[in-house]
């Protein structure tokens, strides 16, 4: 079965960037600019993992975040934001929230890599690696 995943940014370009990417890998990838977009794809094709920005428009991604949690409780989602946190942040508060966070200056790798382990796609990790060198990043 293809996984889905949902990614909710109101950045265009990082939305594309994670579709041709995922799709070229074996993912089917729906994307959501706006919360109610968002929240329509949970509910009418529920994904098996989400990424998430915290800064979107017209909308507060850890609220997304916490409505995802109840609706979807055993769907991780990954934060992947331009925001970055301090690190006792990230372990007091972000990890309490989400499955994994990353910065969107990480390498294509690195989150070709976390999207896998969270859907626990580890036999695809070799070809991933070749394929998006640890030099290229999503912004």
């Amino acid at each position: 079965m293809i996984k889905h995943i949902l990614s909710v940014d109101d950045e265009p370009m990082i939305g594309e960037l994670l579709v041709e990417v995922l799709t070229g890998i074996g993912y089917r990838v729906s994307t959501a600019a706006m919360p109610e977009e968002a929240r329509r794809f949970v509910k009418m094709d529920p994904p098996q993992l989400v990424i998430m920005d915290c800064l979107i428009e017209e909308g507060d991604g850890f609220v997304l975040i916490d409505e995802f949690k109840k609706s979807l409780p055993n769907t991780p989602i990954l934060l992947l934001t331009g925001f970055i946190f301090d690190g006792q942040v990230v372990r007091d508060v972000i990890n309490k929230k989400v499955d994994a966070y990353l910065n969107k200056t990480s390498s294509l790798s690195s989150i070709v890599r976390e999207i896998q382990l969270l859907l626990d796609d580890r036999h695809d990790a070799s070809f991933s690696a070749r394929r998006f060198p640890d030099g290229i990043s999503v912004v």
